[in-house]
């Protein structure tokens, strides 16, 4: 068996502070903002809102697309995130704020990485699909390899179902759900989060 090392865990598309509190008692790390065309989208006043009641250490990530430099200054000067997630090609530094690029699945992604990246195997990262929420798994084998290159977190198609055969395969710094903990679209289901939570943590360090 493996040293026991603790899964990060971000839940995604968080709407409301009964879905926020439901992920923070199940146990999960970070709670992601849509702050992008989606049916989990919520106005930049409603994540504020909703952050304010979070506990630390529990992480606020806004989560965005392929947002411009005004977009993002608006998104840390109101909302005050501790990561900004978006396409990798398209963040900028922030002052005080940390970034989570996202690399697609898709042909060269492996150079892509390697190049964003470089030697720094602490920095992290996501990575999915080629389009955010349809929940689509990616190939976990391949994820792997990636996940060498940093701390990675993987995202797509992920479920209470499904979550332990990926940390097995694909051994993620930290996993990323939304629609696989959701009752209908956009509508988070307290119950699946728990559950999800919990098979995280029942898989974490287990053996290789």
């Amino acid at each position: 068996m493996r040293d026991r090392v603790r899964v990060h865990v971000k839940i995604c598309g968080i709407r409301d502070v009964r879905s926020a509190a439901a992920a923070v008692e199940a146990g999960a790390d970070a709670i992601g903002f849509v702050l992008t065309e989606s049916v989990r989208r919520v106005t930049l006043e409603e994540a504020a809102a909703i952050a304010e009641r979070l506990p630390r250490p529990v992480e606020r990530v806004a989560v965005l697309a392929r947002p411009d430099s005004a977009e993002v200054e608006a998104v840390v000067a109101r909302l005050a995130p501790d990561l900004i997630q978006a396409d990798h090609d398209t963040l900028v530094a922030q002052h005080g704020v940390g970034l989570l690029p996202v690399f697609r699945e898709s042909p060269g992604v492996e150079d892509e990485v390697a190049v964003h990246l470089g030697v720094n195997g602490r920095t992290r990262f996501v990575y999915e699909g080629p389009r955010s929420g349809a929940g689509k798994t990616v190939d976990w084998a391949r994820a792997r390899g990636l996940g060498r290159r940093g701390r990675m977190t993987l995202a797509g198609g992920l479920t209470p179902d499904n979550v332990g055969m990926a940390i097995r395969a694909a051994r993620p710094f930290g996993v990323d759900v939304s629609s696989g903990v959701e009752s209908r679209p956009g509508v988070k289901d307290p119950g699946r989060i728990r559950d999800f939570v919990a098979v995280v943590r029942e898989v974490e360090g287990g053996e290789a």
